[in-house]
């Protein structure tokens, strides 16, 4: 008897491969298809996705595990990622024992400072699996997150000097060395290695003094520096604030604001990259907020028709950020942009 095609009969087997593929790049497949089907994508559409990249990109299963891990001995082989099966196994066990919300709680604390594994992806995954409300996936993503583990230097040990997330990006460009770093690889997660190493680099993470709008203003700052970049780096500071939302309401509220400064770390970490890019005026941004684009269908429509993984999860969170941040149509505009249905 044939298993129905469904979104989690192909999730199911994308859950089988590991959580990147060579040379340590975010396999992307189990966020995807579960944006395409939010977006109107067809289970058939979400198989023939899968088994494209995962042959494009060559995604090998899951290493075979090396070691038990328990809730004793869990944080002894963060950023570890040949203990990936171990990790992803004891994880799925943890939230199928205290579900969801209770595991997000009582283990992420703990890997706050790193956020940047893997360029971010883990907490994209873990965002999905929340959304979702998929105690698999979640564990997966916890597990990811535990394996690929990047820590960059922590808060409180400096001065809070500005309001302005905008402000603490324009700042890298400041910092000693931030011109001439090297890397190991291109990696994006290699760049925030490197960059967060620079000893000018460690009081960015308490630069930001947080109020009631302060996310709000974050979400704005990423939304504008793709807009008028359609940058790479900057394109995940537009998804990654979306998967900030959906992951914080699991997050002690003590616990909240560590999480966003270390996410905004990340991202001015990623300022090299971005090209250190100078900020529109008010005039502009709103010039570009009013340029004629196509309707969220049709977004979305080339979005399902694209085998690029970037435009499915901009498109995506594009439209529920929209949504959810006032309706600003900005967010069509970029979305638009990305997918060349406009200039």
């Amino acid at each position: 008897m044939t298993t129905p095609l469904t979104l989690d009969a192909v999730l199911a087997k994308a859950q089988t491969r590991s959580f990147e593929f060579p040379y340590m790049l975010a396999n992307h497949v189990p966020m995807v298809l579960i944006a395409l089907d939010r977006l109107g994508a067809t289970p058939e559409r979400l198989d023939e996705w899968y088994e494209t990249y995962r042959d494009a990109h060559a995604v090998p299963p899951i290493a075979a595990p090396v070691a038990p891990i328990n809730p004793g001995n869990w944080q002894e082989a963060l950023g570890e990622r040949a203990r990936e099966a171990d990790y992803r196994g004891f994880f799925v066990g943890e939230v199928q024992r205290l579900g969801i919300d209770k595991a997000i709680r009582a283990y992420l604390p703990a890997m706050t400072q790193g956020v940047a594994g893997s360029a971010t992806h883990p907490l994209m995954r873990l965002a999905y699996g929340v959304l979702k409300n998929d105690a698999r996936e979640v564990g997966h993503a916890l597990g990811y997150w535990a394996a690929t583990y990047l820590p960059l230097p922590g808060p409180g040990r400096f001065e809070a000097d500005t309001d302005d997330p905008a402000e603490v990006l324009a700042g890298i460009a400041e910092i000693e060395g931030i011109r001439d770093y090297e890397t190991e690889t291109d990696l994006l997660w290699h760049n925030i290695r490197a960059v967060g190493a620079l000893p000018g680099f460690a009081p960015v993470i308490d630069r930001l003094r947080f109020h009631d709008n302060t996310v709000r203003r974050m979400t704005e700052v990423s939304l504008v520096a793709f807009a008028f970049t359609l940058d790479f780096s900057a394109l995940h500071a537009v998804t990654g604030m979306h998967w900030m939302r959906l992951v914080t309401p699991h997050v002690d509220e003590d616990k909240v604001e560590p999480l966003y400064r270390a996410f905004w770390q990340v991202i001015a970490a990623l300022v090299p990259k971005i090209g250190f890019p100078v900020f529109p005026t008010a005039d502009e941004v709103q010039a570009m907020r009013e340029r004629d684009a196509p309707e969220w269908p049709e977004i979305k429509a080339a979005a399902i028709a694209s085998y690029d993984e970037h435009d499915v999860s901009l498109t995506f969170s594009a439209s529920e950020e929209q949504k959810a941040w006032g309706g600003d149509r900005l967010y069509r505009v970029a979305a638009a942009r990305r997918l060349r249905l406009i200039d």
